[in-house]
Order: C-alpha cells, then sequence, then structure tokens
C-alpha cells in the first residue's frame, strides 16, 4: 500500500516492535485501542490486571539511561534501586531524557525491550512471576501481548525488586 494510500485510508504501519518479534519467531498477539497514556489506563482497556502490564520507567544512573520495568500498579522505590545498583547517583528520567533514545516510538510509548536500544533492561521480580506480559508498542495506541518466558529470552533482562 502507498503512502498516500495509508494516509487517506487512516492506517497506520505496524508498529516497529511488530516486525522484531516476528523476525524473531515469537508468538504474540497485538491489540490496537483508543489511546492510553498510563500503564493502569492501558490495563484498563485491554480487561486485564495491572500486575501483567509492564509499565516502562527510565532512569539515569551514573549519568546513563536504564529502563526499568515495573507492574502498571507499583513505583519504582529509589532506595532499593540505588542498593541494587551500588550507587547513590539514580534520579528518574525526564522526558527530555530520554525522548531521542526511541526514534521509532512515540514519547512515553516505548516498549520493555531497551536491548534494542543498546540500554539494560530491569524488571520487577513480581513481572516475572506471571505466564503473559502486555505492554505498549511503540505507540499509546498499540499494545504487545506475549509470553514472559519469550520476553526475558529476547530482552535479557536483569531480574530484581524493584517496587
Amino acid at each position: 500500500m502507498s503512502l498516500l494510500s495509508r494516509l487517506l485510508s487512516r492506517e497506520e504501519p505496524p508498529p516497529p516492535i511488530e516486525s522484531y518479534l516476528r523476525d524473531q519467531h515469537v508468538p504474540f498477539s497485538l491489540h490496537h485501542h483508543p489511546p492510553a497514556y498510563s500503564a493502569q489506563r492501558l490495563a484498563h482497556i485491554e480487561h486485564v490486571p495491572g500486575k501483567l502490564v509492564a509499565k516502562v520507567v527510565m532512569a539515569v544512573v551514573d549519568e546513563e539511561l536504564v529502563m526499568l520495568c515495573v507492574p502498571a500498579p507499583c513505583h519504582v522505590n529509589m532506595l532499593k534501586l540505588m542498593n541494587m545498583l551500588a550507587t547513590e547517583n539514580v534520579r528518574l528520567a525526564q522526558e527530555d531524557d530520554f525522548a531521542g533514545a526511541f526514534p521509532d516510538c512515540e514519547v512515553g510509548a516505548m516498549p520493555p525491550f531497551g536491548n534494542l536500544y543498546d540500554l539494560p533492561v530491569y524488571v520487577d521480580k513480581q513481572l516475572a512471576e506471571d505466564d503473559r506480559i502486555h505492554f505498549q508498542a511503540c505507540r499509546h495506541t498499540d499494545t504487545v501481548e506475549m509470553s514472559y518466558t519469550d520476553f526475558a529470552r529476547l530482552a535479557h533482562p536483569i531480574v530484581c525488586e524493584l517496587c
């Protein structure tokens, strides 16, 4: 379909994460929905418990970006993060800090695959306890659902206590 045809039909191209997952031969489902600008809202729209939705939180650790993934209802415990990383030089990132790091994503809708952007990924152990994981797929209107095992195999996250 040509660009003009897509514009006229208002059909968007698939999110970049979809191509990556297909290339990796990973089973997943992609859901298109009304815009969700928070992980809790995403859980509500998708009719799934918030504990299954990965909320991506960006942090700056020793002046380097890191990706943190926690269940939607959780908040990052900065003391736990500092202790785990053995540094006091930690702060939550602002949008300006990371907007350029994800050129193929809407700001705040990046998937939890920091490895695709040369960023370490830290996942709260609560997310690793469930069979399935849901997350935004580069846009606030797209969600991926897949097995946590496949996610972990591809993203190589460090599982720790973040909440």
